[in-house]
């Protein structure tokens, strides 16, 4: 069996084994990470070596780390990524390259449809008859898009989103709220098969779906890294922030927002939660502008996207894609019966 695992912001992980009578066996550590001393090497591949096959991905780790030799440095990668990639070997998950990557890029659509679309292309996957897909997220209409689990009075001042046409509408992952303007944010979604982050705990994967996003932002200058659970941040401030839903089909919708160009004292009048994090902040003005991805490259919006697709294209080999027929009339349909619903919305008041 064989499993990597590219650690976020780290090295490459490969391992090799055999399962023999319920035992990990033949294991062997390999990759592009940094080892010192030498002889820890065959240290790690010995407390690995007759480990259970059912050894989690923490027990994995505390072998690891109980066989390394005092003063042992590890750089690019860590036991936790060791024990990552044994589980990925023994649930033979896929990797990046296995699959025709495709990517939508289309005119704007109403939050609702982007919602509803986002439900679809993942049971689509799910099902087989679509390739995975990321999709970037065009829109000309104000909403604020709240997570599945959160509270609608709790989220919305419903003045304030009268006040500026905002419009209000529920996703089926969960996370905070995000407040949608036309140019100021940059949204995408991820739409991939379960395999993919096969024996990855959620933290662990929210990393690894993002980690193109991170290589981008740091080729435009940004000093971007990923902070758990699910925030892309820089050394200026929070860029942006990542959410997941998965389906029993076997597929996994990753989606994640980031900050362009935003008005604090507009979102703040709209998120009631917005006032809080303000405060929790010591932010002294609501009305201070957030904009990291505009105010740390200069960049026009669509220069930011054009660099994150060709990111992503270079390392996956994506092609262009488009949403189906088939596919925009099913979102149409859930929007009718679920998203456009009151009691979708308000599922939790």
């Amino acid at each position: 069996m064989h499993g990597e695992y590219k650690v976020p912001g780290g090295k490459l992980v490969v391992v090799d084994l055999e399962v023999v009578d319920g035992s990990i066996q033949e294991f062997r550590l390999a990759g592009d990470f940094f080892l010192e001393p030498d002889h820890a090497l065959p240290l790690i591949d010995e407390a690995v070596n007759g480990l259970p096959s059912t050894t989690d991905a923490a027990g994995i780790a505390a072998a690891v780390r109980g066989a390394l030799p005092e003063g042992a440095q590890l750089l690019g990668f860590t036991p936790e990524a060791v024990g990552v990639a044994v589980r990925r070997a023994l649930s033979r998950a896929s990797s990046w390259h296995d699959y025709d990557w495709e990517v939508i890029h289309e005119g704007p659509i109403s939050p609702n449809e982007h919602l509803a679309l986002d439900q679809v292309l993942t049971e689509e996957v799910g099902a087989g008859r679509r390739g995975p897909t990321l999709r970037i997220w065009e829109w000309d209409e104000s909403a604020v898009v709240i997570g599945s689990f959160q509270s609608l009075k709790n989220e919305v001042d419903p003045e304030g989103a009268e006040k500026y046409g905002v419009q209000v509408v529920r996703r089926i992952s969960g996370g905070g709220a995000m407040f949608m303007e036309a140019g100021a944010i940059i949204s995408y979604s991820l739409y991939v098969p379960a395999d993919l982050v096969q024996g990855m705990t959620f933290a662990d994967s929210y990393a690894y779906l993002d980690e193109w996003v991170i290589e981008a932002l740091k080729s435009l200058g940004i000093d971007a890294y990923y902070q758990p659970l699910n925030d892309i941040t820089s050394a200026k401030g929070k860029i942006g922030g990542a959410a997941q839903k998965r389906l029993g089909t076997g597929a996994v919708l990753h989606h994640a927002t980031m900050s362009y160009d935003m008005d604090g004292q507009k979102m703040v009048e709209v998120l009631r939660i917005g006032r809080e994090k303000m405060s929790d902040k010591g932010t002294t003005s609501a009305a201070k502008r957030v904009d990291p991805l505009r105010s740390q490259t200069g960049l026009p919006r669509a220069e930011v996207i054009e660099r994150l697709v060709g990111t992503f294209t270079k390392l996956y080999g994506a092609h262009e894609g488009h949403v189906t027929e088939a596919e925009r009339q099913r979102a149409q349909e859930l929007i009718a019966t679920k998203f456009a619903t009151k009691e979708w919305l308000e599922r939790v008041p």
